[in-house]
């Protein structure tokens, strides 16, 4: 009994003892800004998405059928998504309907900022515009190009390369021109451009700027014809300055029957009517020639 007491009385002295022994260090509580920046710091980078990035909203514009969604700090009954009519407006909650067509993002953000303001709305707007989907400002690209279709104005200053080389280039079929038509102040406007100029000369007139509703158009290159004693008979494409010579060589030369020295042009006139001449070996070849290799007399 003795023992047992005297074992209390000794656990009873040692515990204020324990209570200051260290123990193992906890982990380090970060302070608040550190734990906001570790919640909000992304894992792993975004997954690339496969659909093409919206234009860059600083220069880009707003056009007829753009989708856009507006937000307004603090102002959750002033967010709303709104797609932009074909007169350029959108109807928006106190202010009703507001002209945006042909205002960049940060301009229109401002527009309605201002009207929101001089209304008595909200004492000091901050509104934020996004562009959900791109449907103005387009240019359509037809023809004999790689990937016929319409294209978004990324940018104000986009040109006729740019939007060419979105198309992926001529087809080997197409021609080396393209014709731009569209408006311009209110007026139809038509060019031809040429398309080597373009990338060949070091600063181009031709590579104009182009406005939304554009459309670019390649035709089909102009071909000749070559049969007869041909090594390769058919179709082909005229190149710049070709000549009858050069013609025949496109068709593998003649064959061993047939004479480079007898040969047979036939060509459309003026009025239409095919004609069959001699031609010589330096002449140029014109579209929808038709050249004949003849036998050879020996």
């Amino acid at each position: 009994m003795t023992r047992y007491l005297l074992n209390l009385l000794l656990c009873a002295a040692a515990a204020p003892l324990w209570a200051q022994t260290p123990q193992a260090p906890a982990s380090p509580v970060a302070p608040p800004a550190l734990q906001a920046a570790a919640t909000t710091s992304p894992v792993a980078p975004p997954a690339v998405s496969a659909t093409p990035a919206l234009p860059n909203s600083q220069d880009y514009r707003l056009g007829a059928g753009d989708a856009i969604g507006v937000q307004v700090y603090q102002s959750p009954d002033l967010s709303i998504d709104a797609r932009v009519s074909e007169s350029g407006v959108i109807s928006y909650p106190l202010i009703g309907s507001v002209q945006l067509g042909g205002l960049t993002i940060s301009e229109a953000e401002k527009k309605i900022g201002d009207a929101l303001k001089s209304g008595g709305f909200v004492k000091v707007p901050q509104v934020n515009i996004v562009l959900r989907q791109v449907r103005g400002n387009q240019v359509a690209v037809l023809g004999q190009v790689s990937r016929p279709g319409r294209f978004p104005l990324e940018t104000f200053n986009t040109r006729v390369s740019d939007m060419l080389a979105a198309a992926g280039g001529t087809t080997p079929t197409g021609d080396d021109v393209l014709i731009v038509t569209g408006q311009r102040d209110g007026k139809p406007f038509r060019k031809v451009i040429d398309i080597p100029a373009l990338f060949l000369n070091e600063k181009s007139d031709e590579d104009i700027v182009l406005a939304g509703g554009d459309t670019l158009y390649v035709n089909k290159a102009p071909m000749f014809y070559i049969y007869g004693e041909a090594q390769r008979p058919g179709p082909y494409r005229i190149e710049r300055g070709m000549t009858v010579m050069q013609a025949l060589a496109q068709g593998g030369g003649p064959t061993v029957r047939g004479s480079q020295n007898r040969l047979k042009l036939h060509r459309r006139d003026a009025a239409g009517k095919v004609v069959e001449t001699t031609p010589n070996l330096n002449d140029l070849v014109r579209p929808e020639d038709v050249i004949y290799v003849r036998e050879s007399l020996f």
